[in-house]
């Protein structure tokens, strides 16, 4: 299926893009921004949000608002200060893409540390969660919500070796499918994207020795994000889709 949405499609709306420092974060970023929104840049490493908030500026899109924050140690005063900040000065929010994530060592299953189990399942499931439970007052507001987080081939079937990432990711595509069918008959949506294998450094480092020119890249599978964060994915709920058809 092809994606498109208008030139202007979201136009006016506030969207929060998490890990919006790098890679699909960041195009997401420049996408959204290119289309109408005000993109708000979440991530740990400010000087990256920075960046990507010049690149907006530069290329004529709305002015950006920066929240730096490390999902691996936020609390739920992190995320609560996080809405008053956006609720002040937008009053609502109209979309938040789920997109940061850790990807952990690829390993056999009985040498899975603790430590690094419960660091990809902090970042890639509580975070999402306590963010999504912290966002939802001021989702309601918006006429038109969206929920996109994302998941991963592996969370659609898990693989050996990938470990807590594919659980974390079975976790997420379930979370959406919940809160999808919780919220199916208000004004917010709920999906997930499985992005595919696409050129970002986290690929890099689950394969090392792929040929990076056989990869998409993140600004190819834009379509589909903005699909679904425009009014022509209005129809689109508890769905988790891959964003490159084969």
């Amino acid at each position: 299926m092809e994606y498109q949405v208008t030139t202007d499609a979201l136009n006016g709306k506030v969207i929060l893009v998490t890990g919006a420092g790098e890679g699909i974060g960041r195009q997401t970023a420049l996408s959204y921004a290119q289309h109408g929104a005000t993109v708000i840049l979440l991530g740990r490493t400010v000087y990256k949000l920075k960046h990507v908030y010049d690149e907006i500026e530069a290329t004529g899109g709305r002015k950006p608002t920066i929240i730096p924050l490390d999902l691996l140690r936020a609390t739920r005063q992190h995320y609560l200060a996080m809405v008053n900040i956006i609720e002040r000065q937008f009053n609502h929010i109209d979309g938040v893409l789920h997109n940061a994530s850790l990807l952990g060592v690829l390993c056999p299953f009985d040498q899975i540390e603790e430590k690094s189990y419960d660091e990809i399942m902090e970042v890639n499931v509580k975070a999402p969660f306590m963010m999504t439970q912290a966002l939802l007052p001021i989702l309601h507001k918006s006429n038109d919500g969206r929920i996109v987080f994302t998941s991963s081939s592996v969370g659609h079937t898990g693989r050996a070796f990938w470990g807590t990432y594919a659980i974390s990711k079975f976790a997420t595509e379930g979370m959406m499918q919940v809160l999808a069918d919780e919220l199916r008959n208000t004004k917010v949506k709920v999906n997930a994207i499985n992005p595919g294998g696409t050129r970002t450094k986290m690929r890099a480092s689950a394969f090392p020795a792929e040929n990076i020119n056989n990869l998409r890249t993140p600004a190819d599978i834009m379509p589909l994000y903005l699909y679904l964060m425009a009014p022509e994915g209005i129809a689109v709920n508890g769905q988790c889709i891959d964003a490159q058809q084969r």
